[in-house]
């Protein structure tokens, strides 16, 4: 399931690059990574970490979430049962999203699950916008510019995006967060 995974995602990256006319060696260098980086994701041989494959997206641009959307079908939907919300994550973390298609709107809301010791990557994400959360199981550890605490159930967070952060599950339980963010750049 993993590779089928991986190569999905390189397959996807591929087509993006190439549909915004970029070699391996440019959007490398735009992302900040070597340029054997772009070439391993593309044919399924490595599994980039979300904090990874989010500076490559930012090089391109494109959002993490509609780099994993699909189409949209037309029709606005209102209600979506569990099966229906979108996978944006990867590896040790889950994102679910409610709906498939971010563009035009200005809110994401994700049900985020972490495994035991899994994180957003030793890289800080920044991107544009708020976000917000509040856990619902477990213990996560977040770290926003020089601040850092662990959270558990009940408690929440609030901060600009453009902070360098990171989100670390501390435990040995999964740990469940329901977040929001403004405008949808993740």
């Amino acid at each position: 399931m993993t590779d089928c995974l991986n190569e999905e995602i390189g397959a996807r990256l591929r087509q993006l690059r190439e549909r915004n006319r970029l070699s391996q060696r440019a959007l490398a260098k735009r992302a900040g990574v070597v340029n054997s980086t772009i070439s391993l994701i593309e044919t399924g041989q490595t599994n980039p970490s979300v904090g990874a494959l989010k500076r490559i997206l930012d090089a391109i641009p494109i959002s993490v979430a509609d780099f994993f959307s699909l189409k949209d079908s037309g029709g606005e939907q209102i209600f979506f049962r569990s099966k229906e919300l979108t996978e944006i994550g990867k590896g040790g973390i889950s994102y679910l999203q409610i709906g498939n298609n971010m563009v035009g709107r200005s809110i994401q809301i994700l049900k985020e699950t972490y495994a035991p010791g899994s994180d957003t990557g030793k890289v800080r994400l920044t991107h544009a916008g708020e976000e917000g959360g509040i856990i619902i199981k477990g213990r996560l550890e977040i770290t926003v510019e020089d601040q850092r605490r662990v959270l558990g159930p009940g408690d929440a967070y609030y901060f600009s995006s453009r902070l360098p952060h990171r989100f670390r599950c501390i435990g040995g339980e999964p740990c469940e967060v329901v977040s929001a963010c403004s405008p949808p750049t993740f």
